[in-house]
């Protein structure tokens, strides 16, 4: 009896596939086709564009943050499709889902082709080992060049050392939006397939079906967590060989020489189109969500406790930024937020720890300051983001670079940027990054009137650069950076050019004072405002701090009646975004987070503390 259970078990068909690219080349786009034309909503459902990111952050910007899971059936197979995030910042997130994965879909824009990103996500999967299936998606876009694409898409595979297996690549075109694919090019504007089934036969054919033995000990690795109120923690992984049941008893091991802990398996899931369903068991292959067991932790392997069979630790890539998180202190601290103190604050940050990655927490020498790692300026700011919705109120510095000693020689992250910009604004955008101390390393142009800069450039350089590089191309430019390699230090960059405007006392902010205040420089106040001493309320035309009376108010006699003035005219104030804020601010500095409004603030508020700080540190 054993033998025919173990026999239907195997001949289950899994197929494990990721589909990686660069930021806005169509992932989840494509994954929301896939889940359509294979039968997963109903004729009647009405489905959501984007329908993977769920998260209300992922959704007002349009970026995938978190990876996520789904599985199709398609010819009696069940693919599990797991849909990656393309921003560099979330590279650890990346780094997990391929750990679960036998192929990826490599998507490349038909018009930008190989973009920084795909570079990255491409050397991840090489290095595993993966032999890619190149998508040339948005092969209807007026601009495609999707023969040029495939060439290029060869030339960087070659460049990042793929074997010859690897470079003899399967190449499929598809328009995810319109929901087709093709495995010959047609013409220009037209349909070239009926559906997405020559994207799907392709996967099938090409990517390998797990080998796993269904009777051997036990191996699962966790590559994603997942939390629910009514079972706790929940483990997301691929079992690499093995049977895992309900109620089975298992043990969780860090590694080959880390702790072993015993538990016991309460539930198994599997993925059926974006839904969980509970199974009796699972066979190798297959990606499952277990619960019951509280010690689950990224990269741990859950295995048999007679026989135990762990898997190495998952490696993720340092971080290679850093902020200190820090107590709100200001005279406002505590009127909008739910959570303000530090216990609170290490908390949340020791919850994110769980399942981000990439991320790094440790305590500093003073109270109520905390210091934060990450990849970039962008996962910071979205767990700030979240943060702040959740109710927390805290101040935060400028980002640092994570500088590292190598043989007594200070070395410092150089990041690799690509620019696209069109023609007439090169000049401004290559003095900018001539300043930042950036070495151009290729220049591209496209003969349509853009041109594609690659620069290697400190990543000091490029805090706060977001902003200026809009300015420069008027809102026109794309701009791309990722990590490439630690470099001996580049010496002095040049800050922010202009010096901010101080209030001097506490108070509310009266037009009045704003009129008076319009000449010498951009506000980022209203009317009605809170306003304390040593908070920063305007960007000063010229280099040097101003203290300023953002409070006063007219003084009226008998003779000078309010209603008789004329109206006072102001320029309407910079929206000062989170992003905005943290990019903006100095070392002496902090941007102060609340779940309503985004304040910046001099780090000592008084003018004699900063007079005082400032004689020291000279």
């Amino acid at each position: 009896m054993a033998t025919v259970k173990s026999k239907t078990m195997s001949t289950k068909q899994i197929r494990n596939i990721a589909i990686i690219a660069h930021v806005d080349h169509g992932k989840t786009t494509m994954v929301d086709q896939l889940l359509r034309q294979s039968g997963t909503f109903a004729e009647h459902e009405k489905v959501v564009d984007t329908v993977m990111d769920n998260n209300a952050i992922e959704r007002e910007r349009g970026i995938t943050i978190l990876a996520k899971n789904c599985a199709v059936s398609w010819k009696d197979t069940h693919i599990n499709i797991v849909d990656t995030p393309g921003h560099a910042d979330f590279g650890g997130e990346v780094e997990r889902a391929l750990s679960m994965v036998d192929g990826v879909l490599l998507l490349i824009d038909a018009q930008e082709g190989p973009m920084p990103q795909t570079r990255f996500v491409t050397k991840k999967a090489l290095a595993l080992g993966l032999k890619p299936i190149l998508v040339v998606n948005k092969v209807d876009k007026p601009g495609a060049r999707p023969d040029w694409v495939v060439n290029a898409a060869f030339d960087l595979f070659d460049k990042l050392g793929a074997t010859d297996e690897q470079l003899d690549f399967p190449v499929v075109y598809a328009s995810g939006i319109n929901g087709w694919s093709s495995l010959v090019e047609g013409g220009q504007g037209e349909q070239w397939g009926p559906d997405m089934s020559a994207l799907f036969n392709t996967v099938l054919d090409h990517v390998p079906h797990q080998q796993g033995d269904p009777a051997a000990p036990l191996q699962l690795q966790i590559s994603a967590l997942d939390f629910s109120t009514f079972v706790g923690r929940i483990g997301v992984g691929r079992i690499s060989q093995g049977t895992i049941r309900p109620m089975m008893d298992v043990v969780v091991m860090e590694g080959q020489d880390g702790k072993a802990v015993k538990g016991r398996i309460n539930q198994v899931l599997t993925f059926q189109g974006l839904e969980r369903v509970q199974t009796t068991e699972a066979g190798p292959g297959e990606i499952v969500l277990i619960n019951g067991i509280a010690d689950v932790g990224i990269g741990v392997t859950i295995t048999d406790p007679a026989n135990p069979a762990p898997l190495p630790m998952l490696q993720v890539d340092e971080p290679t930024l850093t902020m200190n998180f820090c107590v709100n202190t200001s005279p406002l601290a505590g009127r909008e937020g739910k959570y303000i103190t530090s216990r609170q604050l290490w908390d949340r940050l020791q919850k994110e720890l769980q399942h981000n990655v990439a991320l790094r927490v440790k305590e500093t020498d003073e109270e109520g300051i905390f210091e934060v790692m990450g990849r970039g300026e962008l996962h910071l700011t979205i767990l700030l983001e979240n943060m702040r919705r959740e109710g927390y109120e805290l101040a935060v510095s400028k980002p640092r670079v994570v500088f590292r000693d190598v043989n007594g020689e200070k070395h410092e992250p150089i990041e690799m940027v690509t620019v696209d910009i069109e023609e007439q604004h090169q000049g401004g955008v290559m003095q900018a990054l001539g300043e930042r101390k950036g070495d151009l390393v290729n220049m591209e142009p496209d003969g349509r009137g853009r041109v594609r800069l690659e620069y290697r450039i400190p990543a000091r350089g490029l805090i706060g650069f977001t902003n200026e590089f809009l300015n420069l191309t008027r809102g026109s430019g794309l701009i791309a950076n990722i990590f490439d390699s630690y470099e001996p230090h580049k010496g002095e960059i040049g800050g922010r050019k202009n010096g901010v405007l101080i209030s001097m006392d506490a108070g509310e902010i009266f037009t009045y004072a704003l009129g008076k205040l319009d000449d010498r420089g951009r506000m980022f106040v209203r009317a009605n405002d809170p306003v304390y001493e040593g908070m920063i309320v305007g960007i000063h035309n010229r280099d040097n701090d101003l203290v300023v009376n953002a409070t006063r108010t007219k003084q009226l006699t008998n003779f000078r009646v309010s209603g008789k003035e004329d109206a006072i005219k102001i320029t309407p104030p910079i929206e000062c975004t989170l992003e905005y804020g943290v990019e903006f601010i100095e070392d002496d500095e902090l941007v102060e987070i609340t779940p309503k409004s985004i304040r910046l603030r001099k780090r000592h508020l008084k003018e004699h503390e900063r007079k005082k700080a400032n004689r020291e540190s000279a």
